[in-house]
């Protein structure tokens, strides 16, 4: 047995154990009981089921869902627009074009989100500037409308989102040899066939790293919507799950277990998406 290697990887096996493993050991204790405050009683799959009359958790996982499916191909789309056009079509100024693309992927989520509600209050300076154009007559509820609302937090997810997964996109199109697209302009392909035909099939792997990773962290939604729209409103128009675990454990009811049993949904969902996308996203790069 190699001792001194064994001593090198101490504080990482430590750390996990620490970090990963215990949490993910206790939280099967914690999923069955029901806590009030530090105590709590054994209630088996009661959490599970109370998750199936909870209206709150059941609008707050459909959230998800639509922000899921409609904000993650958006993004996925412009990323890849944009990456194409920075890679064929601008030749000045293309690394200050990029930087500023990618520029929100590197601010923190709490300093976008205090911008956006700044920006999109009633009488914020969108709403300001929209009245002084005579584009509108009344503000825009922003951040008080509940169909607004989700859509105020599905942009402000793309404009932070796009430029990171755009990044990727660039450094898979620099894999493609400029040979395959010199081909098909000879046989007559144009710049949308190219895009279609050669570009998205070539860059199926990144577009399916950038779907799984993208599903993920929806379903783990958290800053914007707590800080854009103050816990989840109005009416829990913009509730998530992870939103909605944090107020039962922390904030609401200290009910340890329930937010427990929440964040076993998540995964859940997250690894059943993941594993539909690799099979279909999979299946269209095979063929």
């Amino acid at each position: 047995m190699n001792r001194f290697g064994w001593l090198c990887v101490a504080p990482a096996v430590a750390c996990f154990g620490i970090f990963m493993a215990y949490p993910i050991i206790s939280s099967l204790y914690y999923v069955t009981r029901r806590w009030k405050g530090m105590t709590n009683t054994f209630i088996g799959v009661g959490n599970f089921v109370r998750m199936g009359q909870d209206k709150v958790f059941q609008q707050a996982l459909a959230n998800n869902f639509i922000f899921m499916f409609i904000q993650i191909p958006v993004m996925i789309f412009l990323a890849l627009l944009l990456a194409v056009l920075l890679h064929q079509g601008i030749s000045r100024l293309r690394g200050p074009v990029r930087l500023a693309i990618f520029l929100p992927a590197v601010t923190s989520l709490v300093v976008v989100s205090i911008l956006f509600r700044v920006l999109l209050q009633s009488n914020g300076m969108l709403n300001n500037t929209l009245i002084a154009g005579h584009l509108v007559k009344d503000p825009i509820g922003w951040l008080s409308d509940p169909l607004v609302a989700k859509v105020t937090i599905m942009l402000a997810m793309t404009w932070r989102w796009t430029g990171y997964n755009m990044v990727f996109f660039l450094v898979g199109l620099q894999s493609i040899s400029p040979e395959i697209y010199e081909a098909t302009e000879v046989d007559g392909a144009s710049k949308v066939r190219q895009f279609f035909v050669i570009t998205v099939p070539l860059l199926m792997p990144v577009i399916l790293f950038s779907a799984v990773t993208s599903t993920s962290g929806t379903m783990q939604l958290f800053d914007e919507p707590n800080i854009l729209t103050s816990q989840g409103g109005p009416y829990n128009a913009t509730m998530t799950v992870a939103l909605y675990i944090y107020r039962q454990a922390f904030f609401t009811n200290n009910d340890f277990g329930y937010a427990t049993a929440m964040s076993y949904i998540i995964v859940l969902a997250s690894g059943a998406f993941a594993v539909i996308q690799m099979r279909l996203l999979g299946e269209r790069k095979a063929k």
